[in-house]
């Protein structure tokens, strides 16, 4: 038997139950699970209000997870959870298709890899939307996130220019600046942010369109996410002025093949020291009174 957090009403929070462990059956792989992030993901899915629909409970949610295959390989994996019918990562052992689990390099910090995770892989996609960021200026909206996070070390690995991030609180744009981060901005001044050719959004809202005025022209939005609003006050006539583009960014476009790759560069980082991002660690058990808190939490069995 193993435990579980079990979802049986969407809006509230998952409990813990016994269940027998399960049996991988062709094409899967059985892991034992080490740690496992909350996402906004899984918490939108549980919600009940997601694009994906209602999911059906009970359910384990649970999109990503990390942990160890029977002989001791360190592996990251995904699920559908909560997007298609089936169990997802938050149980002390899973079974899930080969083609969702990513062996991990020597010496990757599974929890920091779990806080990274799908996150890092959405800032890495998005930075290069638009081709090479190499030498180019990014601002990174939300830069208090992880994504945000994620986008300013990968920015600077990847040879920006300079890094603008804008977030919320001094705390955040004190660690953006640890971070790499060349300006920090608070978001009641993002009218303020200086010219750039590319910028990350995991907010939209009111500052997408301010960050959109910011943009040279040729230059590039990328949205991932709407944490400050789902619509935003764009003008025709900046976009059309500056041959701007707006693009729409989310991971479920990615192949196995591709998600593996960048996946496979970000534990490489992490080992490293290269990628670091603000978590909290949490005892499976306590799931019920982390599920909702903010930040990044990652679920340590």
């Amino acid at each position: 038997m193993i435990e579980a957090a079990v979802l049986r009403e969407c809006g509230r929070p998952p409990v813990i139950e016994r269940r027998p462990a399960p049996v991988a059956a062709d094409g899967q792989v059985a892991i034992t699970v080490a740690a496992v992030p909350i996402t906004p993901l899984d918490l939108l899915c549980a919600s009940g209000t997601s694009y994906f629909g209602t999911p059906a409970t009970p359910y384990v949610p649970g999109v990503q997870g990390v942990g160890h295959l029977s002989d001791g390989t360190a592996v990251w994996f995904a699920t559908s959870a909560g997007m298609r019918p089936g169990d997802g990562s938050m149980a002390g052992a899973v079974a899930v298709p080969a083609g969702d689990v990513v062996q991990l390099p020597p010496g990757a910090p599974l929890e920091l890899v779990a806080a990274l995770g799908l996150s890092a892989v959405a800032a890495h996609e998005a930075l290069h939307a638009a081709g090479d960021p190499a030498g180019r200026d990014v601002v990174v909206l939300g830069a208090g996130g992880v994504v945000g996070q994620a986008a300013i070390q990968l920015a600077r690995l990847a040879g920006a220019r300079t890094v603008i991030a804008v977030a919320r609180s001094a705390e955040a744009l004190a660690w953006a600046a640890d971070l790499g981060a060349t300006v920090t901005l608070p978001l009641t001044e993002v009218d303020r942010l200086p010219a750039a050719d590319l910028v990350i959004d995991p907010i939209f809202g009111t500052a997408a369109a301010a960050a959109l005025r910011a943009l040279r022209p040729g230059g590039t939005l990328v949205n991932l996410g709407s944490a400050a609003g789902a619509t935003a006050p764009i003008d025709s006539a900046v976009l059309r002025g500056g041959s701007l583009r707006v693009v729409g960014y989310t991971n479920n476009s990615l192949t196995p093949a591709r998600r593996e790759a960048v996946l496979t560069k970000i534990a490489e980082n992490a080992a490293a020291g290269r990628l670091l991002v603000t978590h909290r660690p949490v005892p499976f058990a306590r799931v019920a009174e982390a599920w909702n808190t903010p930040g990044r939490t990652v679920l340590t069995f």
